[in-house]
């Protein structure tokens, strides 16, 4: 047992803090097993007496009818421009108003931030009507545009950038100054290069909430073409009631099951450097 604590660099008293982590890490990823495990069943084993971990005969049936009975593939072309350019337009101005709230020293500059910070307070459902009517007014309904600019602005990708201009080295940036470096170029040149970390970080939670947006997409597009997956998927739902509830239940997993797999790849391979860039408050020197 010590061996093995000594391998992974623990002591014993993390082993109740590993148990617990374990325990917690199975309870969140239940869901989502019984979410891909249903996915292959027929309509006919979904609804049973007990839960079935594994199905007791896969299919890829569910997965045949999605692509083949809806226009998925447009879905998911229009989540990949929406959520791609939304991250990177979110990711290059969270960087640059966190350069500007953590290196630049202008009255007022501690509420502005606060004003950011006490935004997330408000509930999105505030907002959607008004912005809804100002682009069907303006003609950006059931567009890009519509579905792009709304989501560019997002308070924790300030916040992570912030943290991390914080403490951004002072050396760095009075010799670019000394070099002639005006504001911006000093942002795009040499902190915005360095901040790989908060970067990634960012990038990966915006294009996550960006890429599971449910409730803008669905009411400011009004053209099939123009669905994203999740607004797509909700067709799927089980009807309640009918003939076409179970049959509803498999086709709707397997289609949440597509959803989430570019999140999840994201996640796998840049995990290292999204924790790095939660916990990260400094640049290595």
């Amino acid at each position: 047992m010590r061996a093995w604590l000594e391998r992974r660099n623990m002591r014993p008293g993390d082993v109740p803090i590993w148990l617990i982590g374990m325990v917690v890490a199975l309870a969140w990823s239940a869901p989502f097993i019984w979410m891909v495990s249903t996915s292959f069943k027929f309509p006919s084993d979904v609804l049973t007496e007990s839960i079935e971990w594994l199905p007791s005969r896969p299919t890829l049936e569910n997965y045949v009818k999605i692509f083949t009975g809806f226009p998925v593939m447009r879905w998911m072309f229009n989540s990949v421009v929406q959520a791609t350019v939304s991250t990177a337009l979110c990711v290059f101005f969270g960087a640059l108003a966190g350069f500007a709230l953590a290196r630049f020293h202008f009255p007022g500059r501690g509420i502005i931030f606060m004003i950011f910070l006490s935004s997330l307070m408000i509930p999105v459902e505030v907002s959607v009507i008004p912005m809804l009517l100002a682009f069907i007014k303006i003609g950006w309904a059931s567009t890009y545009q519509a579905l792009i600019l709304p989501t560019i602005a997002n308070v924790f990708s300030v916040y992570i950038f912030r943290q991390f201009f914080l403490s951004f080295p002072k050396e760095l940036e009075e010799a670019a100054r000394l070099d002639g470096a005006k504001p911006f170029w000093l942002f795009l040149l040499v902190a915005l290069p360095l901040a790989r970390a908060p970067m990634i970080a960012a990038a990966v939670i915006v294009f996550t909430l960006n890429w599971n947006n449910f409730l803008w997409p669905l009411l400011v597009t009004f053209d099939e073409s123009m669905k994203t997956m999740p607004v797509g998927i909700a067709s799927f739902a089980p009807v309640v009631g009918t003939h076409t509830q179970l049959e509803g239940y498999s086709v709707a997993m397997a289609g949440v099951t597509v959803l989430s797999i570019p999140s999840l790849l994201l996640f796998f391979f840049l995990q290292k450097y999204f924790i790095q860039g939660i916990s990260q408050g400094s640049v290595k020197q």
